[in-house]
């Protein structure tokens, strides 16, 4: 199929949640290419409470240790990304689950200080452009390889803008907030890598928006072949089309 291929990411929250965007994710597929990446961090961490592991967290990011890692692989592809495309499937998507460590999709370097968590992914698109010229909508869940081959947790922001910017196109990552907001508290628009680093400096954009925002700034980054990317919610009604067509939330090119 030919077009510009959009990345989604979305969360790991129950299928019912996300059924509209689910719809609108098929029927921009039915345009053009779609890769979904997934999380699922508010699963995982419930997962864990019943298997009794304590999480673990340094500066609002998951310590991810070897008893963290073998729930994670199992709530993150075995649940979630199962469920994801077989609601897919239900929808009519010839959806594909795949995971980032399939032939080393998805490698880099672990995070100081996280254990078994890959900081900066870089993405090798192959199979991905395969599966897409044959008409398939790959769901992939974030987990890599380290330098050593070892599995590693892949935050999944950060996966979307490694895909997004080895394949080109957009990437829209879908969150619970309508973008980002200025000193002013109103919703900006478009960024800039220059203005959102100032936004930075200042301290007006802070908190949990701040790994967003570094994630949407990578997909565009030096090497990537990425033209877009956007913060937009995923809760909205035509969320994915707000973001891809309408301006809603906030998007960031090169400028």
């Amino acid at each position: 199929m030919s077009g510009t291929p959009v990345v989604v990411k979305l969360g790991g929250t129950t299928i019912v949640e996300q059924q509209d965007v689910l719809r609108e994710i098929v029927e921009e597929r039915r345009e053009r290419p779609v890769v979904i990446v997934h999380g699922g961090g508010k699963r995982l961490t419930d997962w864990l409470e019943r298997m009794g592991v304590e999480s673990q967290w340094d500066s609002g990011r998951r310590v991810t240790d070897d008893a963290t890692l073998e729930v994670f692989l199992a709530v993150i592809s075995g649940v979630i990304n199962a469920e994801l495309t077989e609601a897919l499937l239900g929808l009519g998507a010839e959806a594909v689950g795949l995971r980032g460590i399939d032939r080393g999709m998805i490698r880099g370097p672990r995070a100081d200080g996280l254990d078994r968590v890959i900081s900066e992914p870089v993405a090798d698109a192959a199979v991905l452009l395969t599966l897409l010229d044959a008409g398939y909508l790959p769901v992939l869940s974030p987990m890599g390889l380290d330098p050593e081959g070892r599995i590693c947790n892949v935050n999944a922001d950060d996966a979307a803008a490694a895909v997004s910017a080895a394949l080109g196109g957009e990437l829209v990552l879908m969150t619970d907030t309508d973008g980002v907001r200025g000193a002013d508290g109103e919703r900006i628009v478009e960024l800039t890598p220059s203005a959102a680093a100032q936004l930075i400096e200042e301290g007006v954009i802070a908190g949990g928006m701040l790994p967003k925002v570094h994630s949407a700034l990578r997909a565009i980054g030096p090497g990537s072949r990425a033209e877009r990317s956007v913060i937009a919610d995923g809760r909205t009604t035509d969320a994915l089309r707000g973001a891809l067509h309408e301006g809603a939330g906030t998007g960031f090119r090169i400028g």
